[in-house]
């Protein structure tokens, strides 16, 4: 039986993600605010990840992720998933401890056996990040669903978050832009194999360089891009840091193939949904760069903030890590634009 599970779904990896203005209104709250002096991280921040004061110098990182497939192949989807959830730990300089399953599946259109194949990729993936997958959760439901949530640890001298940039700091991306695209391609029928291919081998790329990061005390601010694009999760790191971001285009990461399909209109619907929320926030840019650092991303690169001073120091250390970056922009203070695009 051939099965080709983006079909069976709407919307596909982090691209599914609600739009930041309607998150926002959900998350929304009349209830006075209970406080937890050990919760060092909440929801107060649109953080990747809660985090929680153990009170002798450790801190536990919780956080949960979880979407619909963005490729046909089920066991690349459970790695792809896996992959995607454990980031959230790694971006806030954490470790991973251990992985809990949730799994959505409708049982009537798709044999269990697809669903074993999701969750030995998963198994795979927590393997290479040296956790195990320790249990989880299913439900009989419409669409295919798979994620993880995952429990990891942090120093609290490590930890990592959105919301403490500096002006002045130099901003890198560790992955190149563009999965949105790619995979919408695929679900469109047109993509180009070795296309799909540079997508899903970044797709399953573990962001471990962040738990590097943690022990950095110039890393200022750390976060991974993914549903809301570069300049949504740019935006959070400079509204929570109470600065603004000049960026370069022509020094954004990007796969060097998407011309052809932005021409083909190959974009998800969370583009524009990204787009109407924040839009407003960022200087006039043209329709491609707006598809591109719009373009939601799953399992996407760590957006970093580095002190000026160290930036040769970062760009060495990454390379040590099999990375090859480059500044894409500086964060600066406050002005009309949250993100300026030159």
């Amino acid at each position: 039986m051939d099965i080709k599970l983006t079909q069976f779904s709407h919307g596909a990896g982090c691209g599914c993600k609600i739009s930041p203005a309607v998150l926002e209104t959900m998350l929304h709250s009349e209830q006075a605010k209970a406080i937890f002096p050990s919760l060092l991280v909440g929801n107060e921040s649109k953080d990747d990840a809660a985090v929680y004061d153990l009170g002798d110098g450790t801190c536990i990182v919780s956080t949960t992720d979880f979407f619909m497939p963005i490729v046909d192949d089920p066991f690349l989807f459970g790695s792809i998933a896996s992959v995607n959830a454990i980031s959230d730990v790694y971006a806030m300089g954490g470790e991973p401890l251990m992985a809990i399953a949730i799994l959505g599946w409708p049982i009537n259109k798709i044999p269990a056996e697809v669903a074993r194949e999701v969750l030995e990729g998963s198994r795979d993936v927590c393997k290479k990040a040296g956790i195990p997958l320790a249990g989880g959760h299913s439900i009989d439901c419409p669409e295919p669903v798979f994620g993880l949530a995952v429990t990891g640890k942090v120093r609290k001298e490590h930890l990592k978050q959105n919301n403490q940039a500096k002006a002045g700091s130099k901003l890198y991306l560790t992955k190149s832009l563009g999965i949105g695209i790619v995979t919408t391609a695929q679900k469109k029928g047109i993509v180009k194999e070795q296309h799909l291919n540079k997508a899903v081998e970044s797709m399953l790329t573990l962001n471990s360089f962040g738990a590097v990061l943690g022990k950095l005390p110039y890393v200022n601010a750390l976060t991974d891009v993914t549903g809301f694009g570069l300049l949504g999760h740019l935006s959070e790191v400079c509204e929570g840091s109470n600065l603004s971001a000049d960026i370069e285009f022509g020094k954004v990461p990007t796969f060097d193939f998407l011309d052809d399909y932005i021409q083909q209109k190959s974009m998800p619907g969370g583009t524009q949904r990204n787009w109407d929320s924040y839009g407003h926030k960022v200087s006039p840019i043209t329709d491609a760069q707006r598809v591109i650092l719009a373009d939601p991303q799953t399992s996407g690169g760590l957006l970093v903030s580095v002190d000026a001073e160290k930036a040769g120091e970062f760009e060495s250390l990454a390379k040590e890590n099999g990375l090859n970056v480059q500044a894409f922009g500086q964060l600066v203070t406050k002005s009309p634009y949250v993100v300026k695009v030159n």
